[in-house]
């Protein structure tokens, strides 16, 4: 069954009106047709199955058959602070990490990434990412759509941490995978977790130390083998989807 995402002002009583981009993909791509059933979340804990009532030219009408809290996310807020990698490998990194669970990605211009953004370019970027945010969550039956942040520095990714319960580094200079284990297992459901992964360079020192000292960030090790960047964080969140899920 598809899966579509609304505004909580666009959620009714009885119906729910999709809008915007949804119309013309319900319209001309999947060719639906009225009484056909779909899923709805407007970003909150509950999913609406209903049937579409009314096809028309900017809005579609959806009828409410029922509503139910579903279980589909973890209770912990997962995000990836995701070095700039080259090429298109982003588009990967953020599809896969929506399937993995992550609430947010923070695009990192750390000192080693090779690629630089224009304000032009950052926005079309980001428009692009949050499309494939957006197909991605609905392929896996997220409740929401995880945010794709603005591009940061690497200062201003390590403040926007701070917050955070737990912050963790993967570093290819720590060693010590049984305090890893140790740091990870701790780490507790419900408790919000960053993950700084570098680009293909790496982080430099300098920006580890800013990363502990700022964010309290513990650096943390993946063992003997060096993962590409767009391993890198996939590994982490798989870990950690495997030990906080409910």
């Amino acid at each position: 069954m598809h899966r579509f995402f609304v505004e909580p002002c666009q959620v009714g009583e009885k119906e729910i009106r999709i809008q915007g981009s949804d119309v013309n993909h319900i319209k001309n791509v999947l060719r639906m047709k009225p009484k056909e059933e779909i899923l709805i979340s407007s970003g909150e804990s509950t999913e609406y199955t209903c049937y579409i009532e009314k096809i028309q030219e900017e809005e579609i009408v959806a009828h409410i058959m029922y509503a139910q809290k579903a279980g589909y996310e973890l209770s912990s807020k997962l995000y990836l602070f995701q070095g700039l990698p080259k090429s298109d490998k982003m588009e990967l990194i953020i599809q896969k990490a929506v399937e993995l669970g992550v609430c947010e990605i923070i695009p990192v211009a750390s000192k080693r990434a090779v690629v630089k953004l224009d304000k032009k370019k950052e926005e079309k970027k980001l428009a692009r990412w949050q499309a494939i945010s957006e197909s991605a969550a609905k392929q896996s039956k997220r409740m929401y759509v995880p945010k794709i942040q603005g591009v940061k520095t690497f200062a201003q990714a390590a403040e926007y941490a701070k917050t955070l319960d737990v912050v963790l580094l993967p570093y290819e200079l720590a060693k010590g995978m049984e305090q890893t284990k140790e740091i990870v297992g701790n780490i507790q459901k419900g408790q919000s977790v960053g993950i700084f992964i570098g680009p293909e360079g790496g982080f430099e020192e300098a920006e580890v130390e800013l990363a502990v000292q700022k964010a309290d960030a513990r650096v943390i090790t993946l063992g003997k083998r060096i993962l590409r960047t767009e391993t890198a964080g996939l590994a982490v969140l798989s870990v950690l989807m495997f030990a906080l899920e409910e």
